[in-house]
């Protein structure tokens, strides 16, 4: 790397000395660092740097309060899962592993008792119950932990691509009883391609990759006094398990087959029971996806 480089890297760095948290400073000084570093080691040209700017435009312009498309392109580069398993072995082991959050959760999803559907009437598809234990790592059992739940319908299509803001669908958020359990209905979810309208799905189809996501079940869990959990449920011989296009299948316990379950409170459907354990923590030490109002780069 040539001085006039160098003197560039650190003259940058020497502007942000006064940060004043020091996490930060740390953060953005490692940045700029490896930032330039990269363009040195790739001899970046100026027609490849406003390619690149515009597809970070283009990639904000498609975000919205339903569309995330830059937690898209983290997750296809494989940088969510990264931060998720970096947390998830951070004091984390004996809570349940991470997965990526999406681009299509949705604040506000309608609040179901035990039991309820997440499936509008007139959804078709094989019926299944989703129940289980929230618990803490030492198994005890955690009282009103709030449990989001969201998912495509069988054919792979989310609610936001089939109707728009309008209408929630194969979503809601329920609540654990006295004992730590929840109860929901559903139908199997199917395995899909990602939106093919936007620039993430391009770079997909330059790089000929399939972009397709293996069928899964999110679950956005909390509770006072505990860590917020974002993971996903995914189905056992699902086509895409191994080649997941956001490498989100990070671990083997994630993955569930539905089974007529005897204890299944909902008897008649096909269950998939799943016990999550939260670990301990304040409500601001979230993963990925957190209400960000609620963290703070100290």
């Amino acid at each position: 790397m040539s001085d006039k480089i160098t003197g560039l890297t650190n003259d940058v760095i020497k502007q942000m000395a006064g940060t004043p948290s020091l996490r930060l400073r740390e953060i953005m000084e490692s940045a700029v660092r490896h930032l330039h570093a990269f363009a040195n080691e790739v001899q970046l040209t100026p027609e490849e740097w406003i390619a690149g700017i515009s597809f970070l435009t283009e990639t904000g312009q498609m975000c919205n309060a339903n569309r995330q498309e830059f937690i898209l392109l983290s997750d296809t580069l494989g940088l969510s899962s990264l931060v998720n398993l970096l947390h998830d072995q951070d004091g984390l082991s004996q809570a349940t592993e991470s997965s990526v959050l999406g681009p299509f959760f949705r604040e506000n999803a309608p609040s179901l008792g035990h039991g309820e559907s997440i499936a509008k009437p007139g959804n078709e598809g094989v019926a299944v119950s989703y129940y289980g234990q929230i618990t803490d790592t030492d198994d005890t059992p955690i009282a009103d932990a709030n449990i989001q739940i969201w998912q495509t319908d069988s054919e792979g299509r989310y609610d936001i691509q089939l109707h728009g803001q309008e209408v929630m669908d194969m979503r809601g958020s329920f609540t654990s009883d006295s004992d730590g359990w929840y109860r929901a209905r559903s139908v199997l979810p199917k395995s899909y391609p990602l939106p093919e309208d936007g620039p993430v799905r391009r770079m997909l189809t330059v790089q000929e990759r399939h972009g397709y996501r293996p069928a899964h079940i999110h679950f956005l869990i909390s509770a006072p006094g505990y860590k917020e959990l974002v993971t996903a449920l995914y189905l056992e011989g699902d086509p895409y398990l191994q080649s997941d296009t956001v490498f989100g299948v990070t671990t083997s316990k994630l993955i569930v087959t539905p089974s007529r379950d005897e204890m299944d409170p909902l008897s008649g459907l096909s269950s998939i029971r799943y016990d999550f354990k939260l670990a301990k923590g304040t409500a601001d030490a979230c993963r990925v996806g957190a209400d960000v109002s609620k963290i703070h780069i100290q």
